[in-house]
């Protein structure tokens, strides 16, 4: 993943829905939101709490609500892009700039911006258990030290390099994604550390 500096940076490296960032953009700063770049991508924020994100994939772009699950949403264009591992997240996919309705969509950003001053917010569920995916187990089997690494870091730490290997879909995806995670585990890194400031 590139992690870029700006966000004219991370518009131009945008290999699909280019068009669409520039709009999803443009609309966006028209609005009271402070634009940053935070874990690579550009994200808009009101008195610094995260509020909307933009972002391209292959196949669409987007601009999802931190906090979206807050929104109403009558025209039903929000959806949970990971049902089950996200409760405050909401996505909004455009797969052309003509998707893009401008004063619906800043109807729904101002309501976020709203939200957000009134400090409401879906917390996140931090006491649930860690499931550690098999092919954790075995490692943590073959290797104590390794197991003993992993026990250091918090629970939320853990739960990110737990769900980064389980959540593949295939079992050599899986494996590869074990032998990424080991060097961070015995260096004590975080899986995601680097996007922490």
């Amino acid at each position: 993943m590139n992690s870029f500096k700006t966000v004219d940076e991370y518009i131009l490296n945008a290999e699909n829905g280019r068009e669409i960032l520039i709009v999803l953009r443009d609309l966006l700063l028209t609005t009271e939101l402070t634009e940053n770049v935070k874990w690579g991508g550009p994200v808009y924020t009101v008195n610094g709490k995260n509020v909307v994100g933009i972002g391209a994939f292959k196949s669409y772009s987007g601009l999802w609500f931190y906090q979206g699950a807050l929104l109403n949403d009558p025209q039903n264009v929000l959806i949970s892009s990971s049902e089950g591992r996200t409760k405050a997240l909401r996505q909004w996919r455009f797969e052309s700039v003509d998707d893009i309705d401008p004063e619906l969509l800043l109807e729904y950003v101002h309501e976020a911006i709203e939200n957000q001053k009134q400090n409401k917010e879906i917390k996140a569920d931090r006491n649930q258990p860690v499931v550690i995916p098999i092919e954790l187990i075995e490692a943590f089997e073959e290797d104590p030290i390794l197991k003993a690494g992993f026990q250091a870091f918090t629970k939320g730490k853990q739960r990110e390099f737990a769900d980064y290997i389980s959540h593949a879909k295939q079992e050599k995806t899986r494996l590869a994604r074990l032998q990424k995670v080991i060097p961070f585990i015995r260096q004590n890194i975080g899986l995601n550390d680097k996007y922490r400031k």
